[in-house]
């Protein structure tokens, strides 16, 4: 059974997991200090993943004016990760949750609708953590395109 959503106010769960970064690993407490936007997202490389994480990138500027790093989150491994943002030119790291623990724990692997069939999978979700590990806003169950637009005007930037 999924786990419920967190909610805004809760400590956001630990995870130390492989990334795309120069040490191979990333966790909650490598971003201590600094606000984060953490995104979860279903697949590398498929067309609203795609147009999410460009969007991210396009908007990067903009997101560390407000003090933000950005990660993203997918069942993907490394190697996948490496290729989607060699062929994308993504300038943030992406976390390798491979077996979904990291999404379950923060509520996000849940029951989704797919042309009239239901089955666990990632739904797309975004969630901004204060530099002390509280989650202060989530974005639940987002479309890909313009999603980026939102965090920023509720970032007000």
């Amino acid at each position: 059974m999924a786990n419920p959503l967190l909610n805004e106010g809760d400590r956001a769960p630990a995870f130390s997991l492989p990334a795309t970064t120069e040490s191979g690993t990333l966790s909650l407490d490598d971003l201590r200090g600094d606000r984060a936007v953490i995104y979860f997202y279903p697949k590398d490389d498929t067309p609203g993943c795609t147009t999410e994480a460009c969007d991210f990138r396009d908007s990067l500027a903009r997101l560390t004016a407000a003090g933000v790093r950005v990660v993203g989150v997918s069942p993907d491994g490394v190697a996948s990760h490496e290729r989607f943002r060699g062929k994308y030119d993504l300038p943030f790291p992406l976390v390798a949750d491979t077996d979904n623990t990291m999404a379950r724990a923060w509520g996000v692997f849940r029951m989704k609708k797919n042309y009239g069939r239901e089955y666990e999978g990632i739904v797309r979700s975004t969630f901004l953590i204060s530099a002390d590990g509280t989650i202060e806003r989530i974005w639940d169950n987002v479309k890909a395109k313009g999603h980026v637009d939102r965090i920023l005007k509720d970032l007000a930037v």
